[in-house]
């Protein structure tokens, strides 16, 4: 294997996962690796547009390339095609309707579901958009972003019922325990009769990219039938997740 283009992929990632920009000595630290040799690399990197130097401080970040190259890649890969199977097992087992969402900024997008067949359920349409810190499957999300995203969003909740979260150190805490327990729950935050729960879906690289989640009315999640269906969300969005080559679990995030 070439060992320049493993180290200058090593720097790629380390600067795309990081929530700030970094400096040579950083980087070189952080990777273990000669300065003069990160230094090369750093310019090499540049010219190709995969990162970018402040001119003003001569640090280094991600470049706006990689999200090009990203939503190339992701516009191919239909989640759809790889969540049907499991969110009809899902549908099947809880009888409760079934989103498979995906994070836009501070919103959630759905971009598939299945309803439930209950004449009373929770109702929503793909492509619809709810704050993310609102639901389930956008706190599930939100939990696995960086922290200074986290630190940012925190500052600019707002409310949409009386149970959402607006308290941005309640709001950091319940992150923490999504990350720690592996889903989130929603207790009528976008609105006060629709309750819900979900659990992160992750691509090969072990990052969160979708969420599964199962919603409906207040009076059938109650705080034993969450305790239920945690497990049956929790596999299910593993099992997706296993599906689009994540074989490791979310452990090592948390």
């Amino acid at each position: 294997m070439n060992n320049t283009l493993v180290k200058g992929l090593a720097i790629i990632e380390l600067l795309a996962h990081s929530g700030r920009t970094l400096g040579l000595t950083e980087i070189a630290s952080a990777l273990d690796l000669g300065k003069s040799n990160v230094h090369r690399l750093l310019q090499a990197l540049a010219e190709t547009r995969f990162i970018i130097r402040d001119e003003r401080s001569g640090r280094y970040g991600a470049s706006i390339k990689l999200w090009e190259l990203g939503s190339a890649v992701l516009s191919k890969l239909d989640l759809r095609m790889y969540a049907e199977q499991v969110m009809e097992k899902l549908l099947a087992s809880t009888q409760e309707t079934v989103h498979l969402s995906v994070l836009d900024g501070d919103e959630v997008v759905y971009v598939h579901k299945l309803d439930s067949p209950n004449p009373v359920r929770a109702y929503s349409q793909i492509g619809g958009r709810a704050k993310a810190h609102c639901v389930a499957t956008g706190k599930a999300m939100l939990a696995f972003q960086s922290p200074a995203m986290l630190e940012r969003i925190s500052h600019q909740l707002l409310a949409r019922t009386s149970k959402s979260v607006t308290d941005p150190q309640q709001f950091l805490q319940e992150m923490a325990r999504v990350r720690t327990q592996g889903y989130a729950v929603n207790k009528g935050e976008w609105n006060e009769n629709v309750c819900g729960i979900a659990s992160p879906v992750t691509d090969a690289s072990g990052q969160v990219i979708a969420a599964l989640g199962l919603s409906g009315p207040r009076e059938r999640f109650k705080a034993a039938q969450i305790k239920i269906f945690a497990p049956l969300i929790v596999e299910a969005a593993a099992n997706v997740s296993h599906q689009l080559g994540a074989w490791s679990t979310l452990q090592d995030q948390r």
